[in-house]
């Protein structure tokens, strides 16, 4: 009787004992979830406070750097971007694949005669297809007078496609030497507080000195992203100027093997 009243006993110690452990490791796992909702919860915060303030930031450095001398600079950015992005839009509309477009002209040059291939020609985009119809439009004149047609269409072909090109340049002179004006204006304004003041003090510079720093920043960030747009426009025209020329060589060719036909 004894000996039940003690198995009974500690399979009830066990069995609280299982509970309390079981009891235990679920406070642990809530906690551990509360605490790692909790961080998520701050860094999601965090991330929504720190973009706010990099709004708020940039904003108030507009607005500090002067409106006098940030818009101008700001204004140079946006007309010199709206260029580009227009340059870039007709290079690419202007690019094709040169070895299919001559082989299309070849084929038809040899099934079709010269109507057949300014049809080519006149149903394909780009300068090197406008080049190859004012040759094949003066093949009746002569190989010299294709070859002057070519070489002049190819030159009016290249000034289109450089077009707006010295606005971009403008523009990128032009807004760090606003900056710089805004960087002397600025320090001006500073010299002007030290001599009314009759003493040099840093709350009295600081103001112009601000204006000065800012306004440079701004027009050397202005210079810098219309540079890049500048010279990837200037690589795609060198580009589409050396295809022009390779196809112009290959039209010659072409019609020096027809006309001997």
């Amino acid at each position: 009787m004894i000996l039940t009243v003690a198995l009974f006993s500690l399979g009830t110690v066990n069995a609280f004992a299982q509970e309390a452990e079981a009891a235990a490791a679920t406070e642990e796992v809530a906690a551990a979830a509360e605490e790692v909702a909790a961080e998520e919860a701050a860094v999601a915060a965090e991330t929504t406070i720190e973009g706010e303030t990099m709004h708020h930031v940039l904003m108030q450095k507009f607005l500090e750097g002067g409106w006098g001398w940030m818009l101008p600079v700001l204004l140079c950015l946006v007309l010199g971007l709206a260029i580009a992005i227009e340059r870039i839009l007709y290079l690419s509309l202007s690019s094709i694949n040169t070895k299919k477009f001559i082989a299309q002209v070849e084929d038809a040059l040899k099934n079709g005669g010269i109507e057949a291939a300014k049809e080519v020609c006149k149903n394909t985009r780009g300068p090197i297809a406008s080049i190859y119809w004012q040759g094949l439009d003066r093949y009746d004149q002569g190989l010299d007078a294709v070859e002057k047609a070519v070489v002049s269409y190819g030159s009016v072909q290249t000034g289109q496609m450089e077009s707006g090109l010295s606005w971009i340049g403008l523009f990128i002179a032009l807004a760090p030497m606003l900056g710089f004006m805004g960087t002397v204006v600025g320090m001006i304004g500073a010299f002007d507080a030290i001599q009314a003041a009759g003493d040099i003090s840093p709350t009295l510079v600081a103001g112009g000195i601000k204006v000065a720093l800012l306004t440079t920043l701004m027009g050397l960030i202005a210079a810098v992203i219309l540079q890049i747009f500048y010279n990837y426009i200037i690589a795609k025209i060198d580009t589409l100027v050396n295809a022009m020329e390779d196809a112009s060589i290959v039209l010659m060719d072409m019609l020096t093997v027809y006309s001997k036909k």
